[in-house]
């Protein structure tokens, strides 16, 4: 395995899945709102990356060979290791033109309990083009939600669909499993590149629960770089069926067991 480093200073039940369309520019050539929320979603997560450098020591690892440039043709962004409504302060890894995508194009399936929230839904909102909302059943907000992805769609999710607790385990008491939706997305996009982020955890920035996070700790992520079509064919199931989707599930496990070290 070949790895580089680089330090860097500095999904419940709800409400029918709104997509919010790309943007048009109106009828006198001026932006349109779609256009101007794009705009905002970029500033957001410029100034998220901002604030991560400016408050937090990260560092970075590439698992396996490094392509050429790891940031092209992305079209799945997947974090294993959630542990924290956190997360986006590893918005500074990626460069900004990825963050540019992702104002445009991304699409971020979330849990109503996230988005309901008075202020972590709004921020949540603006990280990424098209925020979706799905219920934790496969309904028609599931079937929805991958409707929305487009040719140039850029999905960024937590395939484990919720967060780890203190305990290692998630709110219930489960262990922390992959669930199938992964393999959907997969599917439905079919190439390109997939980013797999292993995230070191965060539990001793903020574990769930607690409002404010401790500053100037270090934070460590893995990042891989993997051929969409390379890899579903590597698992030697045909897509769409529940062999694929156990061959994913179980492969994104080992994968996180493996890298997401502290």
């Amino acid at each position: 395995m070949h790895s580089e480093r680089s330090n860097v200073s500095g999904s419940v039940a709800g409400p029918p899945p709104q997509r919010r369309e790309p943007a048009r520019a109106g009828a006198d050539g001026e932006p349109s709102a779609a256009g101007w929320r794009q705009h905002l979603s970029y500033l957001v997560l410029v100034c998220a990356k901002g604030l991560s450098r400016a408050f937090f020591r990260i560092e970075v690892h590439w698992v396996g060979e490094p392509v050429d440039d790891p940031w092209s043709d992305v079209r799945v962004v997947a974090l294993l290791n959630h542990t924290s409504l956190y997360d986006w302060l590893f918005v500074a890894v990626p460069p900004n033109r990825l963050l540019h995508r992702l104002a445009r194009h991304g699409v971020l399936p979330s849990a109503a309990k996230t988005m309901q929230r008075p202020l972590v839904g709004r921020f949540f909102g603006f990280l990424a083009g098209s925020v979706v909302t799905v219920s934790r059943e496969r309904d028609h907000t599931w079937q929805q939600f991958l409707s929305s992805i487009g040719p140039d769609s850029m999905v960024l999710l937590a395939p484990e669909g919720r967060m780890k607790r203190a305990t290692g385990l998630d709110l219930e008491g489960r262990p922390m499993t992959v669930r199938g939706g992964i393999a959907d997305i997969l599917q439905v996009v079919g190439s390109g590149r997939m980013l797999l982020a292993y995230s070191g955890g965060l539990h001793h920035v903020q574990i769930p629960g607690q409002f404010l996070p401790r500053l100037f700790k270090t934070i460590r992520v893995r990042v891989e770089s993997v051929d969409v079509e390379a890899y579903c064919r590597s698992l030697r199931e045909p897509p769409g069926s529940e062999e694929f989707k156990r061959a994913v599930k179980a492969d994104l496990e080992r994968r996180r067991d493996l890298y997401c070290q502290p």
